[in-house]
């Protein structure tokens, strides 16, 4: 072959060739590393895989279940409030309820309040992409041209501060623990800030900028649902006030299957509660808003406990679990196939 291109004579015209030219690189004829796949280097890699994932899936699991996890469940325990907020034109008025129980046993170490729902669908397209990143963000933009609809503006054209589907339907109950001592309640002290991602915090969330949220947030109005504006969210604490305030942000990261819990709160380590929870009679006192009896959803609060590899999910155990039994069951039938083909072949061979 000829490295200049060479000219075909078809019909009477002349038409460049397509074959490549004669060199190494073009004709795949530069020297490269070609595995030998033999019983020797395959059945290795099998059983060493195998034994791999076996291993941190067993250990995954073990401390999977070294979590102490305690969940509640009290849609039914609240079903007076759960009546009164089926109609709502009872928004502005407050219910409350409360729920007992019983810690057999101390609670050691570092120990997280979640809010758990289930049977709440927020894997809908619409849902999804209902929201405003750039409001989210602090900027001045038309939430017009967003995705947020119907949850833009107001029929006066006053516009929803934070817009879309996704913040109007943040979960609003507020939950209070008691521990009962000696005939008198004592409230745990818990933090509500340090619970969301650094990125969401940092990056994702910005106020608009102004000399106070009050005037930053000025021509805006709440969302349809919700009891308060946004900048009066936490109006203990300006720094967790508006777009940053962290149950919304934790909210605003929506969830793929219609069971999930988010992190509400931590017990803040002081006095009785140093060491965590001790064992003894407690109380959930809720304020019950978030209403779940139209789409037949139930409510839970959860304690919880994490380790070095999360919380109590075993699904990732399971998945090594898994996967180093297949590993390892395809190593012993490629052997078992190995050596029935070398005894045959043995046979034949006498």
């Amino acid at each position: 072959m000829k490295n200049k291109m060479s000219f075909l004579q078809q019909g009477g015209e002349t038409r460049p060739s397509r074959c490549p030219d004669n060199s190494a690189f073009k004709q795949q004829k530069l020297p490269a590393w070609k595995p030998q796949m033999t019983i020797a280097t395959v059945l290795p890699g099998f059983f060493l895989t195998g034994a791999f994932c076996l291993a941190v899936g067993v250990c995954l699991i073990l401390s999977a279940n070294s979590v102490r996890d305690i969940q509640i469940d009290y849609s039914d325990k609240c079903s007076d409030c759960s009546k009164l907020r089926e109609n709502s034109s009872n928004w502005n008025k407050e219910c409350h309820c409360s729920v007992n129980f019983t810690l057999k046993e101390d609670i050691l170490g570092d120990v997280f309040m979640y809010y758990g729902l289930q049977n709440f669908y927020q894997n809908h397209r619409r849902y999804v992409i209902s929201r405003s990143d750039a409001q989210l963000l602090g900027r001045n933009v038309n939430i017009q041209r967003s995705y947020c609809a119907p949850f833009t503006t107001y029929r006066n054209g006053t516009p929803m501060a934070p817009c879309g589907a996704i913040a109007n339907s943040m979960f609003n109950d507020t939950i209070d623990l008691f521990y009962n001592l000696n005939s008198s309640a004592i409230q745990v002290p818990v933090l509500k800030t340090g619970n969301s991602w650094w990125t969401d915090k940092n990056v994702k969330f910005r106020n608009p900028e102004s000399y106070n949220l009050s005037s930053a947030f000025a021509g805006t109005a709440r969302p349809p649902y919700w009891h308060k504006p946004v900048y009066l969210l936490d109006e203990e604490d300006e720094r967790n006030n508006g777009y940053v305030n962290e149950d919304l942000i934790i909210w605003m990261r929506v969830s793929a299957f219609a069971t999930f819990r988010n992190l509400y709160r931590r017990v803040k380590r002081i006095r009785q509660f140093a060491d965590g929870l001790p064992a003894g009679n407690y109380t959930f006192r809720i304020s019950y808003n978030f209403p779940v009896t139209k789409f037949k959803g139930r409510k839970h609060v959860i304690l919880s406990t994490v380790v070095w590899s999360g919380g109590s999910n075993p699904f990732l155990g399971i998945a090594y679990v898994v996967s180093g039994t297949a590993a390892t069951l395809t190593g012993f039938v490629i052997t078992a196939i190995h050596l029935k083909l070398r005894k045959k072949k043995t046979y034949f061979q006498k």
